[in-house]
């Protein structure tokens, strides 16, 4: 019995991407990048199979402090990629270095059961809520649960890892990223990457099961 449960286990996939850096302004003077973050698995761990959504490097520096404090130090989490206060917006090799580093950062712990556990690391990956939002809902001090929030995040659907690429043509230069929480009512107006591309990414709606099958097989 043993046996076969270890064995289920090893069947579970989980895959995971970040990608589509797009640059956000709060204003005239304030901007930063968030990423698009797809999951797609099989895992039992998940109710939710598959979720698309964004994130900037503060709230993945937030995510590894959570974690870390809730696993009580019975695990020690990997690195992420260092914040460069010479970290400029317009430079294409410092943001897919640093995209590379969150990709990795995040598939190394949801390798962890403890971590897999967790509620925030699901709100993390499946919602859109803020940070601030995400501790509320997970100490109970929300309307809706955890399940709640994740199920009633949108489902959009999303294309294969090379139909994303495309090459950064911005004009901000500093890393903006600061504590402040997003929350999902502010609406904050996005800077063109190329006029074409990105129309065509924000075209990409509704739910479609067979491409986000072969999303997961060509991205394998």
């Amino acid at each position: 019995m043993r046996e076969e449960t270890e064995s289920a286990r090893n069947q579970q996939v989980i895959s995971v991407w970040v990608r589509d850096p797009r640059i956000q302004k709060n204003d005239f003077w304030h901007a930063y990048i968030d990423y698009e973050i797809c999951l797609h698995t099989n895992s039992v761990f998940f109710t939710k199979k598959t979720s698309r959504v964004r994130r900037r490097y503060s709230e993945f520096v937030w995510l590894r402090q959570k974690l870390q404090a809730n696993s009580l130090l019975m695990i020690q989490l990997p690195q992420l990629p260092p914040k460069n206060p010479f970290f400029s917006l317009n430079n294409g090799q410092q943001v897919a270095d640093r995209m590379k580093g969150l990709q990795k950062f995040l598939e190394q712990i949801l390798q962890s059961n403890l971590v897999l556990s967790d509620s925030c690391l699901h709100l993390f990956l499946q919602s859109q809520l803020s940070v601030s939002k995400i501790e509320a809902c997970v100490a109970g001090k929300t309307s809706f649960s955890v399940a709640q929030a994740v199920q009633s995040s949108g489902l959009r659907r999303f294309h294969s890892e090379e139909d994303l690429q495309r090459d950064l043509s911005v004009s901000c230069d500093s890393d903006s990223d600061s504590s402040d929480c997003r929350d999902p009512r502010h609406k904050n107006k996005v800077s063109p990457l190329s006029k074409s591309k990105s129309a065509a990414t924000l075209d990409l709606r509704g739910a479609c099961q067979e491409e986000l099958l072969s999303c997961s097989s060509g991205s394998a």
